[in-house]
């Protein structure tokens, strides 16, 4: 399963698509794959673009087929496209780009170094769990915009949180002094206990729910509780209670 998410690194926006399944295959796989391929999306037509998947889809295929590779990922920054696979050996990767790339005429250049306990893509690929937090959030927002919601429109939000142990809960509880926020009802289900319903009333735009889910995460660090998600009701509904 492939998810997006961006970050900032120094000062430049980083666009992450990464396989959330790969690390199933850290202990086969140790040298570390790079190729990297310069495209600015942005910057091309439609017709580039496609033909840009196409390669993109290709490339991962033919790197793919035998097992002895998997692809892990892929970094977009400053212009390039970067790609990332880990591989049980280092022989034969750059011939096989090579046979891909070199038709195409795209500028690219590859490398590869051992990287068994996959290093890199902890530290570079893997989202954080803020960023999880956010590739989340981010599909509850298209379901929204799918049903032709309002976004702007102010609505209570429950967020959820939740403990290791009830002491945490409590403690979370008692001080709570998030701006706007209060306590809606304790959960208990399958997926997490000692949980919490948060009550706040805001907007769904993308930039609100991420500043109120930092907020929650940065008031979770002192008792280590997890962010656990939200959920709403569409605007549409609101009106006609």
């Amino acid at each position: 399963m492939r998810e997006f998410f961006q970050r900032t690194e120094d000062g430049s926006v980083v666009n992450i698509e990464v396989d959330m399944n790969a690390y199933a295959y850290s202990k086969k796989y140790s040298w570390l794959f790079s190729v990297f391929i310069k495209y600015e999306p942005s910057s091309e037509t439609q017709e580039g673009y496609e033909e840009f998947l196409e390669t993109k889809e290709s490339l991962i295929i033919a790197l793919e087929h035998d097992e002895k590779t998997k692809f892990v990922g892929i970094r977009i920054v400053d212009g390039w496209s970067e790609f990332y696979f880990y591989a049980d050996d280092s022989k034969g990767l750059d011939a096989t780009v090579a046979k891909m790339l070199n038709p195409s005429n795209y500028v690219y250049e590859s490398n590869v170094v051992r990287d068994p306990k996959w290093d890199f893509h902890h530290k570079n690929l893997s989202p954080s769990d803020l960023e999880l937090a956010s590739i989340e959030s981010q599909k509850i927002i298209f379901l929204l915009e799918e049903e032709g919601d309002d976004l702007e429109k102010v609505r209570p939000v429950e967020h959820y949180v939740s403990f290791e142990t009830p002491t945490q809960k409590n403690r979370f509880l008692s001080t709570l002094t998030l701006e706007g926020f209060t306590f809606k009802d304790e959960i208990e289900s399958e997926e997490f206990a000692n949980g919490l319903a948060l009550m706040k009333d805001h907007s769904v735009t993308s930039q609100e729910v991420q500043k109120e889910i930092e907020n929650i995460f940065e008031a979770l660090k002192e008792t280590k509780g997890y962010y656990e998600g939200w959920s709403t009701v569409l605007a549409n509904d609101i009106q006609e209670a």
